[in-house]
């Protein structure tokens, strides 16, 4: 799943996978995390997900990395934001009203880059991932952020030859495979949803839930 791919996936407008609502989930769950007021939330390969300025309003100041500049300045212009931009030589970054995001590859993020970082929330990264990409996704992640870090994260489960990815199925064995050596792992809820999603019920699911995760990493 090369950056090309996400690119042209916002060129063309292929973006079933933004919501347009803030996820219920995260409203629901976001205080297991017990995030200290005013703290830095990380929202990996954010695209325009309005659950940014969610975040914002319970007091948060927000940092995104996403490929695609054009659902970065979508975001901003979308939500009345006038971005503030500047031109560094891995990101371009966008900042607005506590919103900064960071445009660029995920994979060019260090240590001093999420320093501040206090929380994860994860709803369409890992899902965005083929197999061959999460090892690594995960180590990346759990290398740079400052320790004993809370990640909340959000994954589809339906069986895989169903249907082609992406949002890629993410079982909670695969969590406890990828996450179990560097981070606790407590799985909040497994809603199943497949009812209440009639387009991929039309790209043939027999089932569908969703996994609510809280990770607490152990990285010293």
């Amino acid at each position: 799943m090369k950056k090309d791919y996400w690119l042209e996936r916002w060129k063309r407008e292929e973006t079933g996978f933004h919501q347009d609502e803030i996820n219920p989930y995260l409203r629901q769950y976001w205080r297991e995390l017990h995030p200290v007021p005013g703290s830095e939330v990380f929202v990996p390969l954010c695209g325009k997900s309005r659950d940014m300025l969610w975040l914002r309003k319970q007091g948060h100041t927000v940092l995104g990395v996403e490929w695609s500049a054009m659902a970065v300045q979508a975001f901003f212009k979308e939500n009345g934001y006038t971005a503030h931009h500047v031109t560094g030589e891995k990101f371009d970054c966008y900042e607005a009203d506590g919103i900064r995001i960071l445009c660029g590859d995920f994979f060019d993020l260090n240590k001093d880059d999420l320093a501040k970082a206090g929380a994860v929330y994860d709803r369409a990264s890992l899902v965005a991932l083929p197999p061959e990409m999460r090892e690594r996704y995960v180590r990346h992640l759990l290398g740079i952020l400052p320790p004993a870090i809370q990640i909340l994260l959000v994954t589809f489960d339906y069986p895989q030859p169903e249907m082609e990815g992406p949002p890629f199925a993410v079982s909670p064995g695969e969590v406890e495979a990828l996450y179990h050596k560097q981070a606790e792992i407590r799985l909040l809820a497994q809603p199943d949803i497949l009812a209440q999603e009639p387009r991929f019920q039309k790209r043939g699911l027999s089932r569908l839930r969703e996994n609510i995760f809280l990770l607490t990493s152990q990285n010293a």
